[in-house]
């Protein structure tokens, strides 16, 4: 069991850190929040409430998680007494490294240190503190607070007990999470879907097809497979025999570039930079790319209910 009221710390009050946080706290951890700009801070609780409001939570567990939750003006006030910090900064290793080395100037020396990172080796972050087995990489997905994976990154200096800490710790928040026994860059779960945008990329840049029938197989086919069966639940499913003979007659011909794509490389030069300019692979009116989050957003809605 996992006891409540530990002290958690979060760095970072954004996107990613707001939803780290409001899900600690529902799970009955007092969370201390600390951002660097005071106004993403201020706003942090309202953006809270939305956040849980939109997983359908009453209004008392609202009240009750905000409560869970202290602003901090400070990385020092912050994590002070923390039993556990979560750092939550933007994708950049000079960043981070300079957080973590403020945190462990200032954090209990049995405090576990964890960073928030989609693809930066936890390694690179963690080389310099004094402590290095206490650190490990907690990759949330976005948003952290209707996502259930997390990864949890072992560099080779993690003591095996902090490890196995922080995961009974986001099993008792309601995550999923996965051990992650070697820091390679993308961890898991972005090595195997970026391994699916190259090869749709590449159709694309070679004219086999067009972005929406990409999108189209994707979301109409096997897509709907994954959510309850795993690609390698599914090739023993069909037999490791014909997953050998299929990869036989393809895996020859799909994209190997080490490097991106020219193609993708070319829409970032002109300026086509997706739902945010209006084109990308595909074009996007406003009201379009909106339709699209707020599909995303009912979608994970309602995963979380049928999965709770």
């Amino acid at each position: 069991m996992v006891p409540k009221k530990q002290q958690m710390a979060v760095i970072g009050a954004g996107l990613m850190g707001h939803g780290i946080a409001l899900t600690l706290a529902r799970a009955g951890q007092y969370v201390t929040l600390t951002d660097p700009h005071e106004e993403t801070l201020k706003s942090a609780p309202k953006r809270i409430s939305d956040s849980l409001k939109s997983l359908g939570a009453a209004e008392d567990e609202i009240a009750r998680a905000l409560k869970m939750i202290e602003l901090c003006s400070s990385v020092r006030a912050a994590v002070k007494e923390a039993d556990v910090v979560f750092e939550a900064a933007p994708e950049k290793l000079d960043l981070k490294r300079k957080i973590f080395a403020e945190v462990e100037a200032h954090a209990p020396k049995e405090a576990v240190l964890a960073s928030n990172t989609s693809v930066i080796q936890i390694t690179r972050i963690m080389e310099g503190l004094n402590l290095r087995e206490r650190a490990l990489g907690t990759h949330w997905w976005n948003p952290p607070h209707m996502i259930p994976l997390v990864e949890v990154i072992k560099t080779e200096w993690t003591d095996a007990a902090v490890a196995d800490r922080m995961m009974a710790l986001l099993a008792s928040a309601g995550k999923t999470p996965v051990m992650v026994e070697k820091d390679v860059p993308g961890f898991i779960g972005n090595r195997l879907q970026h391994a699916l945008w190259r090869e749709a990329v590449s159709l694309v840049e070679r004219g086999i097809c067009d972005a929406e029938a990409v999108d189209t197989v994707v979301k109409s086919c096997f897509g709907r497979r994954l959510a309850v069966l795993g690609p390698l639940e599914n090739a023993d499913l069909v037999g490791t025999d014909l997953t050998l003979d299929i990869h036989e007659n393809v895996l020859f011909d799909l994209e190997s570039r080490q490097g991106p794509s020219p193609y993708l490389r070319q829409l970032v030069q002109e300026g086509k930079l997706g739902m945010k300019s209006g084109e990308g692979f595909r074009t996007w009116t406003e009201a379009e790319a909106d339709a699209a989050r707020a599909r995303v957003g009912r979608h994970l809605t309602k995963l979380d209910g049928i999965l709770d």
